[in-house]
């Protein structure tokens, strides 16, 4: 009892320690639900219809699409304008489908696997046309997908195949789920347009209409008043008639990004004298190393810092330097050139030619691979022994299977090798490939002792191709000249806090600032590489107007740049404040008044004569076959005029008009003649109208994809990632 009292006596105090602990429990969960949703939310990339979209499931489309242009065009790897390149197609590819398919479910529209089927069976599909599967006229062959598929199926179920095979398939297999997942998503898109353009029909009335506007025609005498008879100057444009404008040509400033208006300063740095100086001696000892006999290019080359890579394998002039193709010719055999500078990309360059040869640009055949680094000895029997075979008429997917593997046949490409990095074996045998002619079979020992059992069922296109040493080497400069650009401008940066102050002394310290403005999907400030951190720094939220950013080391490290935010527009229209908006608003508005003030002047006229007479005037000219179908062309003024067309057509004959408004000047005419023309509207006009008016409807409709991304609320954030 004297315990139970005790606690009672504590009542008040029990509650409030209870109270406290629950409060402190759900105010972690709270925070750490609040962390976790923060956390997610920072994975967010963008949003579409409300829909967020993750860093995760964006990348791995990414490098998806990455994975199968390095497979299409046999490279190891995308530089970084490639990879930007892609990240824009997968992303606007991931939007244009999400649109569609939002629309298609919404209509009940989907694709099943059987109609996929049938347009793989039947190569209805111009995303087939680009596989590996295609027959020797290059059309897509169903019976080569369906080989791949069951000899993919075997190599599965047989353990022990050669990596390099395996890995081969693998990739083409991945290649194949790509394609087939597209194929869906094309179906998809050709099912809805079709369903969009089946909608557009052409009534009785429109078909008259139009078929009276294509012949009826006048002929006219006209007069006109250009508008840029009248300075600017001479008329007034206010702050309302400038909202005016913009508010009734809103639609035009339409963006689908936030933008962010800058100014900037970009700084090169370049070499000095004594740079060049230290550049035009190290390549002439180059030269000097190349012309020895015993030369080891290769090992030249690099050591010498060329941007051009030397391999011993023979290549097209077209795949080396714009400029370095353009001399290649004038370069004898077994001599070279240089150095010698090309100022249209400030290098120095030396070219070396050791050999010239008409060799084919595609090379099909068929392969089997014989391991021999294990046991050479072995590799050499068994390798002679299929040789035997094959020369003795074996088939040669019969051989192949033997040793668990396809000998399928594929194409080789001197794309598929230029400036790639290649290793010993692969130069090689790609030099076998290329010295072997066509219908014969031959053995080729790699370095490593594989053996290949090479079979050339084609060669085509014949091109020169040069064993080229190519050693291109700018005009870079020292670590002293940047780090003497770099203090001065971080001192004059230092100085000057404000872009006002920047502005104000930096001609003088000889820097230009420069404008512009950027959208979220632009990647580059000043069009200059390696600006993503500039970039994500004038996005960030935390980044506030006026202020000026730190010195970024930029482009490939050789420009120094330093940004001004002056601007920020979050909205769905670029604002009227923007500097080209504000000029083209202006300029609409002083159009206009030029026409209000011209048209007052006409008001007066009672006929041509007297339109002649207001100054600027042009000569009276007689205009034939004025019709509602085309603007008429105004070959005095150089325009096309709708507005006159539509005018002409409406009057009478005989009858007087005057003040019609076109794009660059005000009319007055008088029709002289009226022709309506002989043309019958018979069923197959009516069929030709009839295809017209529903053409021009599908023409317009045609930009959905623009109107359904107005209503999606697209979100595009990638800019704080990539």
């Amino acid at each position: 009892m004297a315990t139970l009292q005790k606690i009672r006596s504590k009542g008040a105090l029990l509650i409030l320690v209870v109270g406290l602990a629950l409060f402190a429990f759900i105010a972690e969960e709270a925070v750490r639900s609040l962390s976790s949703s923060k956390a997610e939310s920072h994975q967010r990339i963008g949003e579409i219809y409300g829909k967020s979209i993750n860093v995760q499931e964006y990348s791995k489309l990414v490098d998806e699409q990455a994975n199968v242009t390095k497979m299409l065009y046999g490279i190891d790897n995308l530089n970084e304008d490639q990879m930007q390149q892609l990240r824009d197609q997968v992303w606007s590819t991931y939007v244009q489908n999400t649109l569609i398919a939002h629309e298609a479910e919404e209509l009940g529209l989907t694709v099943t696997d059987a109609e996929v089927q049938d347009i793989i069976s039947n190569g209805r599909s111009q995303i087939l046309a680009q596989t590996p599967f295609r027959n020797e006229q290059g059309a897509f062959d169903v019976q080569q997908l369906n080989k791949f598929l069951t000899d993919y199926n075997s190599m599965k179920n047989q353990p022990g195949q050669p990596a390099q095979a395996v890995e081969y398939y693998n990739n083409l297999y991945s290649y194949w789920q790509f394609v087939e997942k597209n194929i869906r998503v094309e179906a998809l898109a050709n099912k809805f347009e079709k369903l969009l353009y089946g909608t557009f029909i052409a009534n009785p009335v429109s078909i008259q209409y139009g078929f009276d506007a294509a012949n009826d025609e006048k002929t006219i005498i006209c007069a006109s008043v250009p508008f840029n008879t009248m300075k600017d100057d001479e008329v007034t444009v206010d702050e309302a008639a400038m909202n005016a404008k913009y508010n009734q040509q809103k639609d035009l400033f339409r963006i689908l990004q936030p933008t962010r208006d800058i100014k900037y300063i970009d700084v090169e740095v370049k070499a000095s004298a004594e740079d060049r100086a230290q550049t035009d001696a190290e390549m002439a000892e180059v030269a000097a190393q190349l012309e020895a006999e015993d030369a080891d290019y290769a090992n030249i080359v690099r050591k010498s810092g060329s941007s051009v890579s030397y391999q011993p394998i023979p290549v097209r002039s077209s795949y080396l330097p714009y400029d370095i193709n353009n001399r290649i010719d004038s370069v004898a055999i077994g001599t070279q050139r240089g150095p010698y500078v090309h100022a249209g990309d400030n290098t120095v360059n030396i070219i070396r030619v050791n050999g010239k040869y008409l060799l084919p640009d595609s090379i099909q055949l068929r392969q089997i691979v014989v391991d021999g680094s294990v046991d050479a000895a072995a590799a050499q029997k068994t390798a002679d022994s299929i040789i035997t075979a094959l020369t003795a008429g074996a088939p040669f997917d019969t051989i192949a299977a033997k040793y668990n593997q396809s000998g399928a046949e594929m194409w080789l490409t001197s794309s598929q090798y230029e400036g790639a990095s290649i290793e010993e074996n692969s130069r090689a045998l790609i030099n076998a490939i290329n010295a072997q002619q066509a219908g014969t079979t031959q053995k080729i020992v790699l370095p490593n002792n594989n053996i290949v059992i090479n079979r050339v069922l084609d060669r085509r296109a014949f091109v020169d191709k040069y064993d080229v040493v190519v050693v291109k080497r700018p005009y870079d400069f020292s670590g002293e000249t940047f780090n003497k650009t770099f203090d001065a401008f971080s001192q004059f940066v230092a100085s000057n806090k404000t872009i006002e102050d920047i502005e104000a002394n930096a001609l003088q310290a000889g820097y230009n600032v420069q404008s512009q403005t950027l959208a979220a999907n632009d990647h580059r400030v000043a069009n200059l590489a390696g600006t993503r951190e500039a970039f994500r720094w004038i996005f960030n939220d935390d980044t506030k107007g006026k202020e000026v950013s730190d010195i970024y080391t930029v482009g490939n490290n050789d420009h120094l740049l330093v940004v001004c935010l002056t601007g920020r527009n979050d909205s769905e229209y670029t604002p009227l404040t923007t500097q080209a908006v504000n000029d083209y608003v202006k300029g609409e508005c002083v159009r206009d008044a030029k026409a209000a003030a011209i048209q007052q002047k006409m008001e007066s006229a009672v006929d041509l004569a007297a339109v002649g007479r207001i100054a600027g005037a042009q000569p009276v000219d007689t205009l034939r076959r004025i019709s509602l179908a085309s603007p008429v062309f105004i070959a005095s003024i150089g325009a096309s005029e709708s507005a006159l067309s539509g005018a002409v057509s409406r009057a009478a004959n005989g009858e007087f008009v005057k003040g019609v408004r076109g794009n660059a000047a005000v009319y007055a005419f008088k029709v002289i003649a009226e022709n309506k023309g002989t043309a019958k509207l018979d069923d197959a006009a009516k069929e030709q109208q009839k295809q017209n008016i529903i053409r021009q409807a599908g023409n317009a409709a045609s930009r959905y994809i623009q109107v359904l991304q107005q209503k999606a609320g697209i979100k595009d954030k990638r800019y704080l990632f990539f």
